[in-house]
């Protein structure tokens, strides 16, 4: 008898979906028959024929509102019942399983990113970190309020939830929310940021990273705006040197944040795919699922989807990857935005990074290389090689981080950086002289770096476009310092041929006395900080940077570094019985930078105090003040790579230093 009342009350589920007037009432009705397939047990009979019924009504429901349109005579509950059922039909629509990648096009794909002897470990990195916005954490009395609140489409999930909780009663109410790795930073001085776990992909996350800051900060405007050419709707900025951002992060909503990540990912996919195409990546255990549920349902559907799901292998990768191509800018970011709580799952970077790549063209990333030979992702960590980072920041896989490309002869060539990009980077192995990273990657359109050292990436950014701006002299140096390394074919060595030099001096107009360029040339070979102290010495009118007001250009401004990765916080450490407990969390450190007046180091750091003898001279004391730093120089690992950047910057802090590991 209760499985009778069971039935009738399924019925009457679909008749009220198929429907916008209210219900009949219930009847006696013979029971419809319907082919189902070999079931054990009438409980198992029963429950095949409930599916078979809620997909029949789906269908019912899209052939309704095909065969029923609008009447002017329709009264608003109509109007906005009919508006559901288009919507909703519209959805259906958009379901779309994508594509499987040939046998082929996975093993090449799983062996570019991995290699052939991957660790189980290195998998499990990457297999378990999200790009989420927000653990969604909610009772399950509520969900399944919203499921009834929201009508028959909700009913359906919530049953499908009852039945997969009656197959595993190991579901608990933990599992009905995003188990996503990766979320916006809870902490109000850190909300706008990636909060990342676990090491491994953070090369991909901090570069999403920069991305969402480049539209948090310097277009909250555009966020709510899907333009038709967007991303490429933002090559008309505004004027960079008189916009400064906000500093109050913790103002920036959900909904900006989610839109700016979306914004940010659909910008990067068109990138690599050379501003033409986009391919977006999901898995078919779950993207066939969500696009017609709403809110927790749909972390719901990703929890059980995922569950014991792993990619050991090409073939496993082939089974539940699927892609789609996309032209338009604006249908791509419509498929990010619903696709989302698969990017916010734990293999979300995963599935970004292969859309990456599959933009780009799996035969294309390897032209990059310069090396294809060896995998994308690093052994023994897993960590995300410069190739990875150079794809998500320029849309190439070149590996090196210098401008152009190196001619080692022979038919032979190194590829870096070829464009300019809109986020730059940083790295502190061009402090300890083991690579050069070129223009094109220390001045990006706006001012936001990621920041790599030996096993991390972070990001740098600041407020003020003006940072990037540059005076008179500063410019003549860039430009000089441009056509010595375009030059130099030593690989960032700092050291030219005769030839090389004499073309130099052609490009940027400098004329030097015989005598020094004799000098210059003697060894067959000049020397980058040779030639740059002849510069200092030499008078402007011939070329040279030699300033006879002493100032040189003194510029003081403020620049923030975040770390996605949860470190121990000192400052916000919490009282507890057996003293201070550090606080595991994000870290942001602003950080205030003063570039010397002095062109030299040792001028700047020697000390400024006048000698008694030349206490006389009213000027030399003045000098001397401005030369000296408002405080006391502190030293880390950033400030190394700031001043790869800003060569003669000093750095100052308040707190514990700012980390890049």
């Amino acid at each position: 008898m209760a499985d009778q009342q069971e039935e009738e009350d399924l019925r009457m589920a679909l008749r009220m979906s198929m429907q916008n007037s209210p219900p009949e009432p219930k009847r006696s009705k013979p029971r419809d028959t319907a082919i189902l397939p070999a079931a054990t047990t009438p409980e198992e009979s029963r429950q095949l024929q409930r599916e078979l019924m809620a997909a029949a009504a789906e269908k019912r429901m899209l052939a309704a509102a095909k065969a029923a349109p609008p009447s002017s005579s329709q009264s608003k509950n109509e109007r906005s019942g009919d508006f559901e059922m288009k919507e909703a039909e519209k959805k259906a629509k958009e379901v779309n399983l994508g594509n499987e990648l040939s046998d082929k096009e996975a093993h090449q794909l799983f062996a570019m990113v991995f290699g052939t002897g991957v660790s189980k470990d290195i998998l499990a990195q990457w297999s378990n970190q999200g790009i989420s916005m927000k653990s969604r954490s909610r009772p399950f009395f509520g969900l399944c309020y919203d499921m009834v609140k929201g009508g028959f489409g909700w009913a359906i999930g919530c049953g499908a939830l009852v039945k997969g909780m009656k197959r595993d009663s190991n579901l608990k109410l933990k599992d009905l929310r995003d188990d996503g790795n990766c979320e916006f930073s809870p902490d109000p001085e850190t909300s706008m940021g990636l909060v990342q776990h676990e090491g491994g992909p953070c090369g991909v996350l901090a570069t999403i990273q920069a991305f969402v800051l480049k539209h948090l900060l310097f277009f909250p405007d555009e966020l709510g705006k899907v333009a038709a050419n967007m991303p490429q709707n933002l090559n008309s900025r505004r004027s960079k040197s008189q916009y400064v951002a906000s500093n109050n992060f913790s103002a920036f909503t959900e909904d900006a944040k989610a839109r700016a990540l979306v914004k940010s990912m659909s910008e990067m996919l068109f990138l690599c795919g050379n501003n033409k195409r986009a391919v977006i990546a999901t898995l078919s255990v779950i993207s066939h699922g969500i696009e017609g549920s709403e809110g927790s349902s749909k972390d719901v559907i990703i929890a059980q989807a995922l569950e014991g799901l792993s990619i050991e292998s090409a073939s496993d990768l082939q089974k539940v990857l699927r892609v789609d191509r996309y032209t338009s800018p604006t249908s791509a970011f419509k498929r990010l935005e619903a696709m989302i709580p698969i990017f916010q799952s734990r293999m979300g970077a995963l599935l970004f990074l292969i859309s990456a790549l599959l933009s780009r063209g799996l035969d294309c990333v390897q032209a990059d290389r310069d090396d294809p030979s060896q995998p994308l992702v690093t052994a023994p960590f897993g960590h995300a090689s410069q190739e990875i980072v150079n794809l998500l920041l320029c849309g190439q896989a070149v590996p090196n981080v210098f401008d152009g490309r190196m001619d080692l002869g022979g038919g032979m060539f190194l590829k870096g950086i070829s464009t300019s990009v809109e986020v730059g980077f940083l790295t502190l192995l061009e402090s300890l002289n083991f690579c050069k990273v070129g223009q094109n990657l220390k001045c990006p359109k706006w001012p936001i770096w990621v920041v790599g050292s030996e096993s991390h990436y972070t990001v740098l950014f600041a407020l003020d476009t003006a940072v990037q701006d540059e005076n008179e002299l500063e410019e003549r140096e860039s430009q000089i310092r441009k056509a010595f390394d375009a030059q130099d074919q030593s690989g960032g060595g700092g050291f030219i041929s005769v030839e090389a030099f004499h073309q130099v001096l052609r490009e940027t107009s400098i004329r030097l006395p015989s005598e020094k360029l004799d000098s210059l040339c003697n060894s067959g070979f000049i020397v980058w900080s040779e030639f740059w102290q002849v510069i200092l010495a030499l008078d402007k009118n011939l070329g040279g940077l030699k300033d006879s007001t002493g100032q040189m250009g003194r510029k003081i401004f403020d620049l923030y570094h975040f770390n996605g990765i949860a470190k121990s916080d000192l400052n916000g450490s919490q009282a507890t019985t057996e003293g201070e407990t550090p606080v595991q969390r994000p870290r942001l450190t602003k950080l205030r930078v003063s570039v010397p007046p002095r062109w030299t180091p040792e001028e700047f750091m020697a000390d400024a105090a006048v000698a008694p003898g030349n206490a006389g001279s009213e000027s030399s004391q003045k000098d001397a003040e401005v030369a000296k730093p408002e405080q006391p120089p502190q030293h880390a690992p950033l400030a190394d790579c700031i001043r790869t950047r800003w060569p003669r910057a000093v750095c100052n802090w308040i707190g514990d230093p700012p980390s890049i590991v």
